[in-house]
């Protein structure tokens, strides 16, 4: 590599993941949804959404390298950009350990092994914590948008992180990774929880009252739960392991 790398980062968990390996003034361009690491993030330009990509911005920013990944871009805009950006590097995780290799991959592209291999053994010691108690498996819908209501899938990021605490989705007779729910086809009596993400829709408690409300649930049974926690590979999934690990003690604590 001649010179150092000019990023530009489309995907908000890997901008936090290219600070987190010490590359923060290599990042030269990221979208409005990257808002961590907070601080140092606002110093870089902001070139549109993740999926409303300002490209002519991007270009004039002469990036080397391009982050982006399968769910959250547009491929028309990818396929547009790589056009000019000698290196794009396309993500697609959908298991909790592909962190890992997202921490290896970006550490080898960019030189810092070592500051990847801290990141692993700190996701490790946080994946351990989290499969280290017996937990009972629980039914959960994990809710992500409403009007239409929507949830995920099985083979998705959000799907396996749940599980690393014995929360197992229940997903709609669907092909589609971010399927619509059908309340009448997948009652929530029938989930042992309805779980309300903060994102992408930003559900609050508000929302589980008059849903509990609406289906006749108790209220302990619907409950809002931090999406970046969830959702976010990278960095924040190991901040991600240990919140889901205090969470399923305090679900515990409610269902007793």
């Amino acid at each position: 590599m001649s010179g150092p790398p000019r990023i530009v980062s489309l995907v908000p968990s890997l901008t936090e993941l290219l600070f987190a390996l010490d590359l923060g003034p290599q990042v030269v361009g990221r979208t409005g949804f990257c808002v961590h690491p907070r601080d140092a993030v606002r110093a870089v330009p902001k070139v549109g959404g993740t999926k409303t990509v300002d490209v002519e911005k991007i270009l004039a920013l002469r990036p080397t390298h391009l982050v982006v990944n399968i769910d959250e871009n547009e491929r028309p805009t990818v396929e547009r950009l790589a056009e000019h950006v000698p290196n794009v590097i396309v993500t697609h995780p959908l298991r909790a350990v592909d962190t890992l290799d997202l921490f290896d991959r970006f550490g080898r592209a960019f030189d810092r092994m070592p500051q990847a291999a801290r990141l692993s053994t700190a996701w490790r010691a946080a994946r351990d914590e989290a499969r280290g108690r017996q937990w009972r498996a629980l039914r959960v819908v994990y809710l992500i948008w409403k009007e239409p209501w929507m949830t995920v899938s099985r083979d998705t990021f959000i799907a396996d992180m749940l599980a690393q605490v014995g929360l197992d989705v229940v997903v709609p007779d669907s092909t589609r990774r971010y399927p619509e729910v059908d309340w009448a086809a997948l009652p929530p009596a029938s989930a042992d929880l309805i779980l309300f993400s903060s994102e992408p829709y930003r559900f609050r408690e508000r929302d589980t009252r008059a849903f509990a409300e609406a289906h006749g649930l108790a209220p302990h049974r619907c409950l809002t739960i931090d999406g970046e926690m969830t959702s976010w590979y990278g960095p924040r999934a190991i901040e991600g392991l240990h919140y889901l690990t205090r969470l399923r003690s305090t679900i515990e604590e409610r269902l007793a």
